[in-house]
């Protein structure tokens, strides 16, 4: 198992390499600003991905040595928290111009090209490009942005990159860039078939790949600079729109500078599976404090233990809730109800403790599955005291979002100006960058990466 792990993360580690040479090339054959801008983005997020992947399998590896020697189990790891969906949307970066650039539109028109790259452990999302000058006072990204099997102790990066760009038009003709002065020169066969070419790892005569030659990617421009970052955890979880403070990197002598105003607004949601899908789910017999047994269906799921009158009334409005809290104790008495043992779900109230007394034919199984759902909620904390609403990619602005600029409703109540947008890459572009993707992937030799990554014994 732990073999295959490995291999499926070199292969994606190869399959990064391969892309990150491919986009050096093809970064030397454009000459269209946007088509150069989004390859140079695929780069940055092509390292970004290599080290992260790195990083993954150094974990892995250390993993594998730890259980070898005896030290990667205990006691607790019975107990192992579920995994949830972290999501981040309505992201705006408030800009602070100068009086005189923005109000009295004086001095040079200074022009970036901006994205987001945001990591989860060895998940990475880039947001799409935008070209930004003093027109805009705030950068706003409509995505939503969401990482699968991400637990409570989840380290989300979000980095700022920017660029420095001229007018509108061509970049010029680099040395090295196939022959050609634009892209648009090319046929789409033709193009296909250069790119292919030059994103193929230096072969030898027999036919098997060598070693990667990558082109270094500082030499070609444009190049994107980390202008800021933030770190987001647990802690920073909110249903509600938020500000988040800016750790800045450049300074305003950056060619890429742009005048951040120091913080970042967006909204950070988790729905851990404790919240989402039932625990479990069976007959009980239930009974409030004195009062009498009623036999019941229970599901436990999110922060309660639902009691239906039977299996088939699910649909219909329960029986009995028996809240389930950070707060709520789980107790075996010793004594035992005939042939079947009981156990107690004790939560606090304002007023008092209510205690529920439950028997059934699988109170062990019942017991562990209330103590792991009552340390999932634990360990999730903020998340599990309700299901906190996940927005769908690409829907519309909250209603935080709609107020206004965050410029002006922190210096100024002027009417903000909307700026342009940058454009997409070309989709003859896009399909090409897919399609060698696809085919690098069917021509990977496993075997080749196998013996190139192993590990030495």
């Amino acid at each position: 198992m732990n073999n295959t792990q490995d291999e499926k993360v070199l292969e994606q580690i190869e399959m990064e390499v391969r892309m990150k040479d491919g986009a050096s090339r093809l970064l030397a054959a454009c000459s269209q600003r946007d088509q150069a801008l989004e390859v140079s983005k695929n780069l940055v997020s092509c390292n970004s991905r290599i080290l992260a992947l790195l990083s993954q399998l150094q974990r892995m590896r250390r993993a594998q040595v730890l259980q070898r020697v005896g030290h990667g189990t205990s006691l607790s790891d019975d107990l192992v928290t579920c995994f949830g969906k972290l999501s981040l949307s309505d992201l705006r970066i408030p800009l602070m111009w100068k009086d005189s650039e923005y109000f009295k539109n004086k001095g040079e028109l200074h022009r970036c090209a901006f994205f987001c790259l945001l990591q989860c452990g060895s998940q990475i999302l880039t947001t799409d490009l935008q070209i930004v000058d003093r027109t805009l006072t705030d950068i706003c990204f409509e995505d939503t942005f969401i990482f699968d099997e991400v637990g409570p102790g989840f380290v989300l990066r979000l980095e700022l990159y920017s660029s420095c760009v001229g007018e509108e038009g061509s970049l010029g003709t680099r040395r090295g860039s196939l022959g050609v002065t634009a892209m648009g020169n090319f046929s789409g066969k033709k193009l296909r078939a250069a790119l292919e070419s030059a994103a193929v790892c230096g072969s030898s005569p027999n036919g098997k790949a060598s070693a990667p030659v990558i082109s270094d990617p500082s030499t070609l421009e444009p190049k994107f600079n980390l202008l800021a970052h933030v770190t987001l955890k647990l802690k920073h979880v909110h249903s509600g729109f938020k500000t988040h403070d800016l750790s800045l990197v450049a300074t305003e002598e950056s060619s890429f500078w742009l005048p951040l105003y120091g913080n970042i607004c967006c909204r950070l949601v988790a729905q851990p599976q404790c919240m989402l899908k039932a625990t479990l789910c069976g007959h009980l017999k239930v009974k409030r404090g004195h009062d009498g047994w009623e036999n019941v269906y229970g599901v436990l799921q999110g922060s309660s233990l639902v009691c239906y009158q039977s299996e088939e009334e699910q649909k219909s409005s329960p029986l009995l809730v028996i809240p389930i809290r950070k707060d709520t104790f789980i107790c075996v008495p010793e004594q035992n109800l005939g042939s079947q043992q009981s156990f107690q779900i004790s939560t606090k109230t304002d007023v008092e403790d209510e205690v529920y007394t439950v028997t059934c034919d699988a109170t062990q199984r019942w017991t562990k599955a209330l103590r792991q759902h009552l340390y999932n909620m634990g360990q999730w904390q903020q998340c599990c005291t309700e299901l906190m609403k996940l927005e769908v990619s690409f829907a519309p602005k909250s209603a935080a979002v709609q107020q206004g600029s965050l410029f002006h409703e922190i210096v100024t109540p002027s009417t903000p100006k909307e700026g342009p947008a940058a454009s997409d890459l070309s989709a003859e572009m896009q399909n090409l960058l897919a399609s060698y993707y696809k085919k690098a992937v069917e021509a990977n030799t496993i075997a080749d990466c196998e013996e190139k990554f192993k590990p030495q014994h």
